[in-house]
């Protein structure tokens, strides 16, 4: 269950809700099927506070509990979900440094990353390592005091329009376990750093992914966070519960905006001489959609709470994040099939449901992948 919310959690949401309502929705539509990044919105979203949303107070963040967090993801994800990834990869990066940074690092970026004054994401997929973080192969070798990448990273989110990434490399190859060798650093784009090509996807419009690509890119050594070698892989699964709540509240959005949609239909639209709400076989469908969303809800919250209280959630986060996707998933499938003609239809949200779903059971770790580290963990957690 969520924690109880202060008065100035609530004046957040209250916030973010009066802005969808007032500056997001009625050109989700527009810049949806242009595909267009929404510029105006990013710079209303640092007004907001979002891009400091989960940033401790004491560098310029909101300093936002993960309930809190998810609760907006949630909100915004409703109306558009493409919003919650320019902020959430954003913040992935910020807790990196926030969690494993030294002291000068984090009054260095944390403050600049607050504000949305530098704005970037995670850079950990490559071309041929998803899932399996230990197989990148992005290298940094060092020169003197400091280091020269080489490598490419893929589907980066806020690849064309940020400025920084958390960037995964391995500093020793040969190391044995293979996490050992990997270590992240802060890369700003410069000389050797270039975005190659923008990615199409199928949904999740307006945000940018993009491939990266660093030839002989140096880095100074202050820029490898926490100033270690072989930290960057606890780093990267430290930040992906975060994530991964982020993306279970993306999926409680989506598939709470597929239900919302459906009952308001049902209610309007009529067949064989009366409400469609009013057929069993529609009932049956709209009953199990709620369940589903409220179901997918709870798991996050919890979640939440649990990486509040500083616990190690990557059961919850997974449980939540597996549940909350699928039913996203779900949802928009029978909202689709609930419309009829017109789920299919551009002119309605439904088409964009059922589009933007599918990515929340790949991303942060596919579901298949989550499975797996639930029921590790519940044997670790219960042992015979």
């Amino acid at each position: 269950m969520a924690a109880a919310l202060s008065d100035d959690d609530r004046m957040i949401l209250e916030a973010v809700e009066k802005w969808l309502e007032r500056d997001v929705r009625p050109h989700v539509l527009k810049l949806e099927h242009a595909d267009e990044w929404p510029e105006e919105m990013v710079g209303q979203m640092a007004e907001l506070g979002l891009f400091g949303a989960t940033i401790p107070e004491e560098y310029g963040g909101l300093g936002l509990s993960a309930t809190t967090y998810a609760m907006i993801v949630e909100k915004i994800a409703e109306t558009w979900m493409s919003l919650s990834g320019i902020f959430n990869s954003h913040l992935i990066m910020a807790s990196c440094v926030t969690r494993m940074g030294t002291p000068e690092q984090k009054a260095e970026w944390l403050p600049r990353f607050a504000t949305g004054e530098l704005r970037g994401g995670l850079a950990l997929t490559e071309p041929d390592a998803g899932t399996d973080l230990q197989g990148i192969r992005t290298r940094a070798r060092r020169d003197g005091n400091g280091y020269v990448i080489d490598g490419t990273k893929t589907w980066i989110s806020n690849g064309i329009h940020g400025s920084v990434f958390a960037l995964l490399v391995k500093t020793d190859p040969e190391a044995t376990p293979r996490h050992k060798g990997m270590s992240m650093f802060l890369a700003e784009k410069g000389e050797g750093f270039t975005v190659s090509r923008k990615l199409e996807k199928l949904g999740y419009k307006g945000i940018d992914s993009a491939e990266l690509v660093f030839e002989n890119f140096r880095v100074g050594g202050d820029r490898l966070i926490g100033g270690v070698e072989g930290k960057g892989f606890q780093t990267a699964v430290g930040g992906l519960e975060l994530g991964r709540i982020n993306v279970a509240a993306r999926g409680c959005g989506l598939a709470s905006a597929a239900l919302k949609d459906s009952v308001q239909y049902a209610q309007i639209r009529k067949t064989f001489g009366k409400k469609i709400g009013e057929h069993q076989a529609i009932q049956l469908m709209l009953g199990e959609m709620a369940t589903r969303a409220r179901a997918a809800t709870l798991l996050t919250y919890d979640a939440a709470a649990a990486y509040d209280r500083g616990e190690r959630c990557d059961m919850e986060a997974g449980m939540a994040k597996y549940a909350a996707s699928e039913a996203a998933v779900a949802n928009s499938l029978d909202a689709m099939r609930i419309h009829g003609g017109y789920g299919y239809s551009k002119e309605l949200h439904v088409e964009r449901y059922y589009r933007d779903a599918p990515l929340m059971c790949i991303g942060e770790g596919t579901n298949e992948m989550q499975r797996i580290i639930i029921a590790r963990q519940l044997m670790e957690r219960s042992p015979a």
